[in-house]
């Protein structure tokens, strides 16, 4: 077995301004500063150039969309060569008029663009209206090769999926990273909020320990309000778990912060010689997981 190095990667967890280019301009800063701090790979929180926009159905957000390449891609495709890093950037796709997605691009040390991941499931609930704005992704489950390894990338609600997780594995990614954007109302949070948090924290864990990888879930933070609405609290808490799914790094609720931690692809054959979930699947009997649900027979 040919021995790979272990390697950091970085979580951006930030706020969001009202101002698209101020939060691009401290997106450049912060990807400098996890550099800095030794990150190799490092990934930005859904949607991070604006203010989450799915709040309402306003068809003038549609102009916040841009292109692939396009501003944020060039932005920070120059700071991956800069510092010979591999960044996860998440956008706002304008694919054609009228055909918008939630992308990320993933851009490799030398500042171009390696592949493109669609968000693949789109929810569509109170003050998360996201089906009015993306298209489905068409573009499948990859894992992205970087110098230190293969990534995956997936995105917020396709955290809860199982077989997005397992699809991305397959493909031999040794981490799953999930950009997000995910909060409390806030009329819920004393009632449910800790369960919810619990929850998100939980499935993908799971995740970690089910394919035997690491898995690195960056949200955004902060209480974004629209005028006519009481607003998202998003709950922060971005982390790093390891393939048995032990939370290894997290950052708070509450702020701004920096994640980084070590990614080691020999815990990676560790766990998985030991809990050989991946051996032991039965894929001769998953008759009927492609359907919506299985009716009786």
């Amino acid at each position: 077995m040919k021995h790979r190095d272990p390697f950091t990667v970085g979580l951006i967890q930030m706020t969001a301004d009202v101002d698209a280019q101020v939060n691009l301009e401290k997106a450049v800063q912060l990807v400098r500063e996890t550099a800095r701090a030794g990150a190799k790979v490092i990934c930005l929180p859904e949607l991070f150039r604006t203010r989450y926009f799915c709040q309402r159905e306003d068809a003038e957000l549609f102009n916040l969309a841009e292109t692939i390449p396009g501003p944020s891609t060039d932005a920070i495709g120059a700071v991956a060569k800069e510092s010979r890093i591999t960044i996860i950037v998440p956008v706002f796709e304008r694919r054609a008029a009228g055909l918008y997605h939630n992308s990320a691009a993933v851009i490799g040390p030398g500042g171009r663009i390696e592949g493109v991941y669609r968000k693949m499931h789109i929810p569509d609930d109170p003050a998360f209206y996201e089906k009015f704005y993306f298209t489905p992704g068409d573009l499948g489950y990859q894992a992205f090769d970087t110098p230190v390894g293969k990534v995956g990338t997936l995105i917020c609600w396709d955290q809860w999926y199982p077989e997005a997780a397992r699809l991305t594995s397959l493909r031999g990614a040794d981490i799953l990273f999930y950009p997000t954007a995910i909060g409390w109302h806030p009329h819920e949070k004393a009632a449910h909020g800790g369960a919810q948090l619990d929850a998100w924290q939980t499935i993908q864990r799971g995740h970690a320990i089910a394919n035997g990888v690491y898995v690195a879930a960056v949200n955004r933070v902060g209480l974004e309000k629209p005028s006519d609405a009481a607003g998202i609290e998003f709950w922060g808490a971005s982390f790093i778990a390891d393939p048995f799914g032990v939370v290894i790094a997290r950052a708070k609720s509450d702020r701004d912060e920096i994640v980084t931690a070590e990614i080691d692809p020999s815990r990676i054959e560790e766990v998985r010689r030991n809990w050989p979930f991946l051996r032991d699947r039965r894929i001769d009997s998953y008759q009927g997981i492609e359907k919506r649900f299985i009716d009786r027979e």
